[in-house]
C-alpha cells in the first residue's frame, strides 16, 4: 500500500514540479525501489527522448542540406558564413551519431524529413523558386557528413 501513496505521489509531483518529480525517481532508481516508480510517466519520458534525438538529428540536416543547397545552386554568394555553417552542422551530426549510434539506421529516414523543409529554407534565404532545386536530396548521407564535399558541380 505504501508503494501505491508514492507512486499517486509522484504522479501529482510530475504534474506540479518536473525536476523534483525527475529527482525523486532517480533516488528511487539508485535504491532500486522499482515498486514505487512512476512508471506510467517515466515511459513517457523515455520516448520522449528518443524523438527529441531525432528532432534535433532533423533540425541539423535541415540546414547542413539548406547550404549546401545555396552553395551548390547559387555559387557567386557563397560565404564564409554558409561554409561555417555547414562545417559547424558536420561536426553536430557527427558527434550526435557519434553519441547514438544507433540513429545511423535512422538518417537515411532523416535526410528524407529534413530535405523539404531545407528546400523552403534555400528558397526563403536565396530568393529562388522551389523550382530551382531538385525533388529529392541531390546528397547521399556520407556526402553530407564529408568535410571535404562542398556540392561543387
Amino acid at each position: 500500500m505504501a508503494a501505491l501513496s508514492c507512486i499517486d505521489e509522484l504522479t501529482n509531483l510530475y504534474e506540479v514540479d518536473y525536476d523534483a518529480w525527475l529527482q525523486r525517481n532517480l533516488e528511487l532508481l539508485r535504491q532500486f525501489r522499482f515498486p514505487e516508480l512512476d512508471v506510467e510517466h517515466l515511459i513517457e519520458e523515455m520516448e520522449d527522448l528518443g524523438r527529441k534525438d531525432r528532432g534535433e538529428l532533423i533540425s541539423r540536416l535541415v540546414i547542413l542540406i539548406a547550404h549546401l543547397l545555396k552553395w551548390q545552386f547559387q555559387p557567386a554568394h557563397r560565404s564564409s558564413s554558409w561554409r561555417g555553417s555547414i562545417a559547424e552542422q558536420r561536426v553536430r551530426v557527427t558527434r550526435q551519431l557519434k553519441l547514438s549510434p544507433s540513429l545511423h539506421s535512422f538518417l537515411p529516414q532523416a535526410i528524407r524529413e529534413a530535405y523539404n523543409d531545407a528546400v523552403e529554407l534555400a528558397c526563403e534565404e536565396t530568393g529562388l523558386s522551389l523550382d530551382a532545386f531538385p525533388r529529392d536530396c541531390p546528397y547521399l548521407p556520407t556526402q553530407l557528413l564529408d568535410k571535404g564535399f562542398w556540392s561543387e558541380l
